[in-house]
């Protein structure tokens, strides 16, 4: 079975035999869930990424800078069937879904603000795109989650990034990481709202260096 990670990609769930780079469609990664016990505190909640349907987005892009890029690049990571129940417990847990009693097929199934989607995973292969890992299994978040937070001025989130710091480590450190992994998964690779939030942050960070509030 094939897990597609997408928001912590450089930290793979336990049990993988190999890792496939890709993207999916019509879907959007954006800065749109309150973070409180992992990159912030309940004082002040800092910033994470979650994965939503572009159709579902377009209630919410009012702020984005990026409306129409509906592409996300990821992980496609294949884990080993023996421990296919162990991995998705992991990811339950991890992704904050209560889903450990369900089917396994589990199509769309929707829980504690998420559904559980199979998609497609494609890449680009001799300049040609091509499907590179069929029906994978992939967190989708939902508006009504109670985290959600939509989408938010770029200024904005970049200042509540460099500030937050949460049980996990410094906010900033979380999207350093994940647009570096990003940038490193294929030479076709980008997230412009990844990339952006990183040049605001890395400007807030120079002007903290300098003394400047």
């Amino acid at each position: 079975m094939s897990y597609l990670m997408l928001s912590l990609d450089w930290k793979p769930p336990p049990h993988v035999y190999k890792a496939t780079p890709g993207y999916l469609k019509h879907y959007v990664r954006r800065f749109a869930q309150s973070s409180s016990d992992h990159r912030g505190t309940p004082e002040h909640p800092g910033r994470v990424v979650t994965l939503i349907h572009a159709e579902e987005w377009a209630n919410f892009d009012s702020q984005d800078a990026f409306p129409h890029e509906d592409i996300v690049w990821g992980v496609a990571y294949t884990i080993d069937k023996e421990f296919k129940e162990e991995v998705r417990e992991y990811l339950d847990h991890r992704e904050k879904a209560s889903l450990r009693n369900l089917p396994s097929t589990r199509p769309n199934v929707k829980q504690d603000g998420y559904t559980v989607h199979t998609v497609d995973v494609y890449g680009v292969i001799d300049g040609q795109e091509k499907v590179v890992v069929e029906q994978a299994t992939v967190y989708v978040g939902k508006a009504d989650n109670p985290s959600f937070v939509g989408s938010e001025p770029l200024d904005f989130l970049a200042k509540k990034i460099f500030e937050s710091v949460g049980p996990s480590g410094a906010n900033k450190d979380y999207l350093k990481e994940l647009s570096r992994a990003v940038k490193g998964l294929a030479p076709e690779s980008y997230d412009s709202h990844l990339q952006e939030l990183e040049v605001r942050v890395n400007q807030l960070e120079a002007a903290a260096a300098r003394g400047e509030k």
